[in-house]
């Protein structure tokens, strides 16, 4: 059985993980989905749970609460002050991302018309930019990206260390694409960390599960989608015609 709670006092993707980790070890809990956006978890168990039990995990730490679902809608419905994230547009919640794509695409084609590059050199540049931006601002809060990274990655969820060395490896092909450092081996690199990575997006899009996409670290608050599948699937092609070339 599944029963959805209102959580409050979650502030970044540590809190998120704190949280879902406290309530996991509750007797009789087989899995917990917490979504920060909302301030809700799903909670499965083997058998049926007080919430005073799940209220007597998060005891140590006052500042989170836990209440059922429906108790939280009442007071929501009476103080009419919950926005419903469902009502942005696709623009409006992606927007550091498109806005990222546009500066990185803009400025990679500016270049190389104007010195007269080929574009291979292009997308050297393209996938340069990404990932210097990318790694920028899971640099901001190492610890928030790698808590949430751990929550749909298939390596991190094994081995939360991957989150963190993610984080210095994504900053590493930046550097190796701005330098155009062993080609061969940068894509190939590239290649196989992004193939491992799309699939836990591509799980988590498939089975419509509400989390935080972690691409930005824990400084925007991005829901998973298909503009995930998009990022990873758009890196992948490029090192594979980048590697298809040079080979």
């Amino acid at each position: 059985m599944t029963h959805t709670y209102h959580i409050t006092g979650m502030t970044c993707t540590g809190c998120q993980a704190k949280v879902q980790g406290l309530l996991s070890k509750v007797p009789g809990v087989t899995n917990v989905d917490i979504n920060l956006e909302n301030g809700t978890g799903e909670i499965s168990m083997s058998k049926h749970i007080d919430t005073s039990a799940l209220k007597a995990a998060l005891a140590d730490y006052p500042k989170y609460t836990i209440n059922e679902a429906h108790h939280a809608a009442m007071a929501v419905s009476a103080s009419g002050s919950v926005t419903d994230e469902s009502k942005r547009s696709f623009v409006e919640t992606y927007k550091p991302v498109l806005l990222i794509f546009a500066y990185v695409t803009l400025i990679s084609v500016l270049v190389t018309v104007t010195a007269g590059l080929s574009w291979m050199t292009g997308m050297r540049i393209f996938m340069s930019g990404f990932f210097l931006i990318f790694s920028f601002f899971k640099m901001l809060d190492v610890a928030g990206f790698a808590s949430s990274y751990a929550m749909y990655d298939i390596v991190a969820k094994k081995i939360p260390a991957w989150g963190y060395i993610y984080v210095f490896l994504e900053l590493g092909l930046g550097i190796a694409y701005a330098i155009n450092f062993a080609p061969v081996l940068t894509n190939a690199v590239t290649l196989i960390v992004m193939a491992v990575s799309i699939i836990g997006v591509l799980q988590s899009v498939f089975n419509k599960r509400q989390i935080k996409c972690a691409c930005l670290g824990a400084v925007f608050n991005l829901p998973m989608s298909t503009i995930t599948i998009i990022e990873d699937g758009l890196m992948i092609a490029m090192s594979a015609i980048m590697l298809t070339l040079m080979v």
